[in-house]
């Protein structure tokens, strides 16, 4: 089963849609092994966003991060990055599909709502940043045989 870092940005906190996201999630078939309420350290958030380190956005961004609580969690499923990112929508909210997180409820790049992974890779990398492996848990749901095939 592949995992894939999720962060319910400052934004989408502050607009009160955590639970609403977490649905979103729950109801596509991905099951939650971690998560927390944290508020990204300045330095941690200078780890996440390394590959954008000297864009112009980059202190924007790690200013917009750190700015409230975010959400970080831990989904797991087939194909979780690629099903997490379809559910997410486009990085550009006015370019996503109604019906996905960020069509729904975003209207600019900047305050887009929700990060995922974008790869398996990423994933481990996101995911080994945020939590460690004594936070996750390895659990069973009974409903994953009517969601996945064998």
């Amino acid at each position: 089963m592949e995992q894939t870092l999720i962060i319910i940005k400052p934004d989408a906190v502050q607009r009160g849609l955590i639970g609403e996201i977490i649905r979103r999630f729950e109801t596509r078939g991905l099951r939650i092994v971690g998560m927390k309420l944290i508020q990204v350290s300045r330095e941690l958030a200078a780890k996440h966003y390394a590959e954008h380190e000297g864009k112009g956005f980059y202190e924007g961004l790690l200013s917009y991060i750190t700015s409230a609580p975010v959400v970080v969690m831990v989904l797991e499923g087939k194909e979780a990055v690629a099903a997490a990112r379809s559910t997410i929508g486009s990085t550009k909210p006015v370019e996503a599909a109604a019906g996905t997180i960020r069509g729904d409820f975003g209207m600019e790049v900047g305050r887009n709502l929700v990060h995922g992974s974008d790869s398996v890779a990423s994933g481990e990398r996101e995911v080994a940043l945020f939590f460690s492996p004594e936070e996750l848990i390895d659990w069973q749901r009974d409903t994953d045989r009517w969601i996945f095939e064998d």
